[in-house]
């Protein structure tokens, strides 16, 4: 018909050379989607792996944990008050930069060069930690006796003293912790590390600032008004000195029972069974027991492990002394 501009029509190659395009495309999108999505599901698998063997080998070293917590109060207690949470800031960060740049690095090294060095490194903390806590118990002997004030520390002691001592637990809760992932590749066992050592700090520290404040906190109560705040306030402040001094009682304990456990344990590694059967011939027996088994077995375990540890933390208490006479030359005291 005039005046109609007739339709025009693409060529079909044309038509089929686009749709091909866009499908290659489409499919190389959805390919590349799939790939992510496997990675991402990939890598949620390996952050739950991580954290549950983290949470696993922080419960292994719960024993130094507690030991940890325990120790600490003692160098902040008796400071001014407005400098007790910032000591304990300071000691928190220098207490991870202990695990995160130095212990951690070393652990994996020995862990992939000479792994029997883990097992040395665990046995020679086990020995330190039952010494702790033998020279603890003779100590307390001397706890109701006079003895002449001396200066206060200055600040910077305190934390160079505290931080003495937190290398010393932070390498046995690491070494404890490599321990029980050694068998996992060593990406997975840096980050499983890295992880104990981020919840073990900030659990240990964020206790220690709890119970250094707790007076505080008590006494702030008690100056409210009404009457179930000012009792709550009351009871913290009668409470706390009981708490951290049973805190401390737990603490001497639990050195000489995961010292001494750790020594067993790790004769056991290094080739010598006879003290680990020893104690399963002790132990095992018990855990028959109708209802109570378990709990048996494990106290049994427990008392003959801090046994061993007070054994062994009083002939290295001796050594010690008698090496401090002969080097000065005069009687020193437990």
């Amino acid at each position: 018909m005039p005046g109609l501009v007739p339709l025009r029509r693409k060529p079909v190659q044309s038509v089929r050379s686009v749709t091909t395009r866009e499908v290659v495309v489409a499919s190389g999108l959805f390919s590349l989607l799939d790939d992510v999505a496997a990675l991402a599901k990939l890598a949620a698998s390996s952050i739950d792996d991580v954290g549950a063997a983290a949470a696993r080998a922080s419960v292994k070293a719960a024993g130094v944990v507690v030991d940890d917590t325990a120790v600490t109060p003692a160098y902040v207690r008796g400071l001014a008050a407005d400098r007790e949470l910032p000591i304990i800031r300071r000691l928190a960060w220098g207490s991870l930069r202990n695990k995160v740049l130095f212990i951690l690095p070393a652990a994996l090294v020995l862990s992939v060069v000479l792994p029997v060095a883990v097992e040395v490194i665990l046995l020679a903390g086990g020995g330190y930690l039952a010494y702790e806590g033998a020279h603890k118990l003779l100590h307390l002997r001397h706890a109701g006796g006079h003895h002449k004030e001396a200066a206060a520390p200055s600040e910077e002691e305190v934390v160079r003293s505290a931080l003495r001592t937190d290398v010393i637990l932070s390498a046995e809760i690491m070494v404890i912790a490599l321990k029980d992932v050694l068998n996992e590749g060593i990406v997975a066992r840096a980050a499983i590390l890295l992880v104990v050592a981020l919840i073990v700090t900030v659990g240990v520290y964020g206790v220690v600032a709890l119970l250094v404040k707790g007076d505080d906190l008590g006494l702030a109560l008690a100056g409210r008004s009404g009457r179930v705040l000012p009792a709550i306030g009351r009871i913290m402040v009668r409470a706390m000195p009981k708490i951290v001094s049973v805190l401390g009682l737990v603490g001497m304990v639990a050195m000489l029972w995961v010292g001494g456990h750790i020594v067993i344990a790790g004769l056991d590694a290094l080739g010598w069974s006879g003290p680990v059967d020893l104690l399963h011939a002790v132990a095992d027996p018990t855990a028959s027991v109708p209802a109570v088994g378990g709990v048996l077995a494990w106290l049994v375990d427990t008392l003959v492990s801090a046994a061993v540890g007070l054994g062994i933390g009083l002939g290295i208490v001796g050594v010690v002394t008698l090496v401090k006479r002969r080097s000065h030359g005069a009687r020193v005291p437990a």
